[in-house]
């Protein structure tokens, strides 16, 4: 098919306008929000603990707005849909040897939140389609739709949503295929990650494992007497205040003040590029803990400097706790989300996405990448719940605008971070960005309910 009849095709979709309605497979159910909660993390007690949310502002349970795409995403195995202005443009881009597809953006917003039980109904429209473009996937075309789902006839969410079709790489001399990142041509090439030597791992004793347990889990655990409550760090058989040899833990917050510091410069260490500052932390809780100092420069510390725990994964069987600063006033908190198989796998299930290059590793790289990747619905939830998790549980998401960038493959860690970037009449936005170790995965901005915002 030549450029003429995808520019074609495009036209006389776009012309057909707005397809009928075509309804949600299953109502909106606590099982899929179930599932769809655990796999994103999100522990908001309004979408499934009904006593909860009879007491607050929703007066009962509902759905997470970000899932509204997945109530009616098309399963498995889906039947035809001779009217879905996504599917025609995808069929005449495949025919034209663009088969391969990955989404670039998402910008959806929510009139209000659906409740257990609700009957949704999708009509769709094709907004643009521009190409053929150049990209580190290789030769493309941008398709954008718009979506509105409705309930009983109202609109409840519309959803402008942006994906690449494009051509597959060809295979290198070796067999192999050429693995690129979702990215427009104007973006850079990504250097390779810097190989780094063996960290000095820290010996393992009976009293320690659970501190150790503690941070691979993302806590940070003080040992505390179950005699007297004492706390204390370093960890030990015997109570320092009492003498008892009943010890216990509790989890810290992770936030603390600089007491003391250094600066390493020489000699060089294993797994570390000098400068490096190592803290001792004075922790809410009173104890002190040293640990790495990240994201700061050396001259830039001081005594009493707020920080709070960042844990950074070595390998299977080790994650260290170390500091960085605390955010100051108006930036959240950072997120830090162990990507693993399970996750990818988990979420692209939990948001009805059987994509193949979100389960399959084998086909990922057939289709261009290098191993399966996070989903642009499991990406929109995990911001969500990023913010929510700040902003409180009663917060009110309004709308969530996604760009993505490099993809976040399993095995890698997302770091999302965020920052009141302004307000409008009624409302406050949330600037966040996410990162992995190919670079910046995503930027988002999420529109909240001023008046349900965190104070």
């Amino acid at each position: 098919m030549s450029e003429a009849a995808i520019r074609s095709a495009a036209q006389q979709v776009r012309e057909a306008g707005l397809s009928p309605p075509r309804p949600a497979r299953d109502p909106v159910n606590l099982p899929m929000i179930r599932n769809w909660a655990e796999a994103i993390g999100d522990a908001n007690p309004v979408y499934t603990d009904a006593a909860f949310a009879a007491a607050s502002v929703h007066q009962g349970l509902v759905a997470p707005p970000a899932m509204v795409q997945v109530w009616t995403m098309r399963g498995l195995h889906p039947l035809p849909d001779p009217d879905d202005p996504l599917g025609l443009m995808s069929a005449a881009l495949d025919e034209a040897g663009y088969t391969s597809v990955v989404a670039t953006n998402c910008d959806q917003v929510y009139h209000r939140y659906l409740r257990h039980g609700e009957q949704l109904t999708i009509r769709a429209e094709l907004l643009d389609v521009t190409g053929p473009k150049r990209t580190a996937l290789g030769e493309g075309w941008f398709v954008t739709t718009r979506s509105t789902w409705f309930s009983a006839g109202q609109p409840v969410a519309t959803m402008d949503f942006r994906v690449l079709k494009f051509k597959p790489p060809e295979p290198a001399g070796d067999g192999t295929h050429a693995r690129g990142i979702p990215a427009t041509a104007s973006s850079p090439p990504l250097p390779p990650a810097p190989v780094q030597a063996a960290a000095i791992r820290p010996p393992v004793s009976p009293d320690t494992a659970f501190f150790w347990a503690g941070t691979a889990a993302g806590e940070l655990r003080i040992q505390e007497c179950a005699e007297c409550g004492a706390l204390r760090h370093p960890p030990g058989p015997f109570c320092r205040q009492c003498g008892a040899d009943k010890p216990g833990y509790r989890v810290a917050a992770g936030t603390g003040e600089v007491f003391s510091y250094v600066v390493h410069r020489h000699p060089p260490v294993p797994g570390k590029q000098l400068p490096i500052v190592i803290a001792l932390v004075r922790l809410t809780e009173g104890v002190r803990m040293l640990g790495e100092l990240h994201g700061i420069e050396p001259e830039q510390v001081s005594i009493g400097l707020p920080v709070q725990v960042q844990f950074t994964r070595v390998d299977d069987e080790l994650t260290l706790p170390g500091w960085r600063p605390a955010p100051p006033a108006g930036r959240l908190p950072a997120l830090t989300i162990k990507v693993t198989p399970t996750v990818v796998v988990a979420t692209a299930i939990a948001t009805r996405d059987f994509q193949d290059v979100h389960h399959d590793r084998d086909l990922a790289v057939l289709r261009g990448s290098k191993d399966i990747f996070l989903n642009i619905l499991s990406t929109t939830g995990l911001v969500q719940r990023y913010v929510t998790d700040w902003a409180g549980a009663e917060a009110i998401v309004k709308a969530i605008s996604i760009r993505l960038g490099a993809p976040c493959y399993a095995g890698d860690t997302l770091t999302l971070t965020g920052e009141l970037a302004g307000s409008a009449p009624g409302e406050q936005v949330i600037a966040v960005t996410g990162s992995c170790s190919l670079g910046t995965h995503v930027t988002a901005t999420v529109r909240l309910a001023a008046e349900r915002s965190h104070a």
